[in-house]
């Protein structure tokens, strides 16, 4: 099976790992300390902070920002549930935006769903496509707004040679197995306010500073949100490989483009001559009229060993939200999520491994036709 996305461990990634585990630090060292600073030097931002997962730091965030019961905040349904699940468990209410045709929050409909009660816009960078960066800060500004990027997908993907994470006030990213760099499990907070890092570094450290000898004290809530010494490593070794693993992501994914130009059945996400993707997905939108024949083609594409998957099922369509929230619909985004499969697109993939799925897929594909013609 060809999985959509996974990791590439290399021998010099384990040996970095080994070092630590027979090292006296596996907590609480000075790799830690060092991933930050390549972060920082990487993106070329003042303050970076890594936290266990990128759900922890997302939390962190929102609380740190001061995000609180009653607070409106405007975002994308079509990311994974934890972008929203971590301001609505402090009691802020989510506001949905649809989408444009490449999964990203359409911009031009954020400034009529701002209320009195809205406090941030969070946008994601779907699959490290950027979103409109320039337009919603420019948004963000003239209401008063937090604006957050959920980078998650984004890691190494820019606009104008500038890189994602330098355009938000604040941004977040996530060190997932599946993402182009991995810690594991594992994320991180990057930004130029250097008072909210402060307040970061207590949150993810139980709250407490250290005064002298024995003697500590806890100034603020927090929790254990730590990155291990060993998984800093391991994020030490991979970032040295990003742009190799990006480049390689990318090659896989021109020689998709090349391919499935101009098909009828099926359209990709288009990457704009001024943007990087981290393609961190590659999405193919189905034919409105494939819809219907979506869950076959799936379950052909992975009895062939093609690992498929969708990205995403629409937040607001889940229990929970629908419970608590209310029902949604929103046009764009329901049809995304009718439309949408990712295939295959990583490092560890070779050109063959390319030819090999968009072979299988398209021939899956021309069982179909007929529901088009």
């Amino acid at each position: 099976m060809i999985p959509y996305s996974t990791q590439f461990i290399e021998q010099d990634d384990i040996d970095a790992v080994i070092k630590v585990l027979k090292s006296p630090y596996l907590t609480q060292g000075e790799n830690v300390k060092k991933l930050e600073e390549e972060i920082c030097r990487y993106l070329e931002i003042k303050n970076a902070i890594v936290f266990n997962s990128a759900t922890s730091a997302l939390f962190a965030l929102y609380n740190s920002l001061g995000i609180k019961k009653d607070d409106e905040v405007i975002t994308t349904p079509i990311t994974f549930a934890a972008t929203s699940n971590m301001f609505v468990t402090l009691g802020a209410k989510p506001v949905w935006c649809d989408i444009k045709n490449d999964g990203n929050i359409n911009e031009k409909l954020i400034e009529e769903l701002i209320t009195p009660k809205t406090k941030a816009i969070v946008a994601v960078d779907f699959g490290g496509k950027p979103v409109e960066h320039i337009k919603i800060k420019e948004i963000a500004r003239k209401y008063n707004l937090l604006y957050i990027d959920d980078a998650s997908h984004a890691f190494g993907s820019e606009i104008d040679g500038q890189k994602i994470g330098t355009f938000a006030e604040v941004s977040v990213f996530s060190f997932h197995a599946i993402k182009p760099f991995t810690t594991g499990e594992g994320g991180c907070i990057v930004s130029d306010n250097d008072e909210l890092i402060e307040k970061l570094r207590l949150f993810r450290s139980h709250g407490m500073v250290k005064e002298k000898l024995w003697s500590s004290d806890m100034i603020q809530m927090g929790y254990n949100f730590r990155l291990t010494e060993f998984q800093a490593a391991l994020g030490l070794s991979q970032i040295k490989k990003v742009d190799r693993f990006i480049n390689k992501r990318n090659e896989i994914a021109n020689y998709y483009d090349e391919r499935f130009e101009n098909n009828k059945l099926f359209y990709t996400q288009k990457i704009e001559k001024n943007q990087k993707s981290s393609r961190h997905l590659y999405p193919i939108i189905l034919t409105h009229a494939l819809y219907d024949a979506k869950e076959d083609i799936f379950a052909k594409l992975q009895k062939k060993g093609l690992g498929v998957q969708v990205h995403y099922k629409p937040i607001y369509q889940n229990s929970f939200y629908k419970k608590n929230f209310g029902r949604t619909n929103l046009n764009t985004a329901d049809e995304f999520y009718k439309s949408e499969i990712s295939i295959p697109c990583h490092q560890k993939m070779s050109l063959s491994d390319a030819k090999f799925v968009a072979d299988t897929f398209l021939d899956i594909l021309k069982e179909h036709e007929r529901h088009y013609l």
